[in-house]
């Protein structure tokens, strides 16, 4: 078995906690197996995670208990350290990961919730409330944990020593890369189809008022919220800063099952319904109605970016002024100066591979600094906008120099330092801790003992 600090750096951290303390026939075996310092692991809580890994990956064995284990013991070290250092750890978030991780069973279950509940011997409701406290401790160990790396840097000499540090027929041959900007616009709706959606909504809402309906089956019937509107509208527990402004506003405004007036924002028409206040945290429900958007009004959209792309052509614009005026404020390029970042390393480089097709193939011709027509594609919430690209830079495939691919590389030597500074810092919490294991366990100590001397 391999060392427990490579079991801690395997990143799979967030997986043990992820089903808490349940047998598989849904009793709870009450048996400590494990002490790290004042904290204890239940053999419930290591078969919980167990079983939900081995759902993710049904091949594996009892050879991965130890392994579970030895993580388990690291997020007690992490938790303890948290508490150390007053860690708070938000309902909102405690919720969020909640609702995901009930997701996540579900649809590896095929979202049949009646075998959900055949397996766990409980309702969802009651399997997500016996998830709350573990939810909670993985989220603390989490939070440290990225507290404890956050003010990791490295100076240029830190990266060149990295650099020099690996051997040159280790150096990796990088594909092409490009830079990108871009201008994004969204449709408008028109105001006939606005009419329409607040009609909808006067109507949904003087049907609950008048009790000939419901608002949770309105919610069900006429939201087009996709996470909310099936359980009812339920938003669950949010603290201030969840909403954008007008939706938040309206919602604090409330007294407890009271219904709002129809609020307006980026995403459509609602109306909410305060169901509980807990000092400043709130428990809602919401109906939302979204305008229809024409063809008319998509037309309309595309003519204005091929405007905008005239003026670029003949100069008369330059291209940061017309993301500052055009382009949607709600989307992360805009703060850059329209420069697009690569959500997996967090610059602005972009294997040409790993870009959406609709962007390798409007930039595959461009040469540097040309601009495509307007390319039509649907956000997350498939909504359907429009964004006009800028090549900015493209590089040829080639082996990884300082001089070319800098940035890279001090990506790599920064997450390099952190496991180093995450590494030593394990071992000599591991080597302060007193940690005990049941006698059904012992088989797993041997690394931990090695470890610890």
């Amino acid at each position: 078995m391999k060392t427990i600090l490579k079991h801690i750096l395997s990143g799979l951290l967030v997986l043990m906690v992820a089903v808490g303390g349940f047998a598989q026939d849904g009793r709870t075996i009450e048996k400590v197996i494990a002490k790290v310092g004042g904290e204890y692991i239940l053999y419930s809580e290591l078969m919980g995670a167990y079983q939900y890994q081995k759902q993710q990956s049904p091949t594996i064995g009892d050879e991965a208990l130890c392994g579970i284990l030895e993580q388990m013991i690291a997020q007690r070290i992490l938790i303890n350290q948290a508490k150390l250092d007053s860690i708070i750890i938000s309902e909102g978030e405690i919720e969020g990961q909640l609702d995901a991780r009930i997701t996540n069973i579900l649809g590896m279950m095929g979202n049949d919730e009646e075998r959900f509940v055949e397996y766990y011997g409980k309702s969802i409701v009651a399997v997500k409330e016996d998830f709350r406290e573990d939810i909670k401790q993985q989220l603390l160990a989490e939070k440290i944990q990225r507290q404890l790396i956050t003010e990791v840097v490295v100076t240029p000499n830190e990266v060149k020593q990295f650099y020099d540090g690996i051997p040159s027929d280790s150096l990796p041959y990088l594909p092409s890369e490009v830079e990108i900007s871009e201008i994004i616009i969204k449709p408008t709706v028109n105001q006939e189809q606005s009419q329409i959606s607040i009609d909808l909504l006067t109507d949904i809402k003087q049907k609950i008022m008048s009790e000939e309906e419901t608002f949770e089956d309105m919610a069900r019937t006429y939201s087009d919220d996709p996470g909310s509107g099936a359980n009812g509208g339920d938003l669950g527990w949010s603290k201030r800063g969840s909403f954008v402004t007008e939706f938040e506003a309206a919602a604090y405004d409330l007294d407890i099952g009271e219904i709002s007036d129809i609020v307006e924002t980026q995403f459509g028409y609602h109306i909410l319904k305060l169901i509980d206040r807990r000092g400043n945290q709130l428990s809602l429900k919401h109906i939302l109605i979204k305008p229809e958007i024409t063809e008319d009004d998509l037309a309309l959209t595309r003519s204005k970016l091929d405007s905008i792309r005239t003026r670029l052509q003949t100069d008369s614009l330059d291209f940061v002024s017309a993301v500052r005026l055009y382009s949607d404020k709600e989307t992360q390029s805009y703060n850059n100066i329209g420069r697009m970042a690569n959500p997996a390393t967090g610059d602005t480089f972009f294997e040409t591979g790993d870009l959406p097709p609709e962007i390798y193939f409007a930039i595959e011709e461009l040469e540097v600094g040309g601009i495509s027509e307007p390319l039509e594609f649907q956000t997350p919430r498939g909504e359907t906008q429009y964004r006009m690209i800028k090549l900015m830079s493209r590089t040829k495939p080639h082996k990884a120099s300082l001089d070319q691919d800098y940035s890279r590389i001090q990506r790599y030597a920064k997450e390099s330092k952190k496991n180093d500074y995450y590494n030593n810092w394990m071992q000599d919490r591991l080597q302060e801790t007193f940690i005990e294991l049941d006698e059904d366990f012992s088989d797993c100590s041997s690394s931990l003992q090695s470890l610890q001397k």
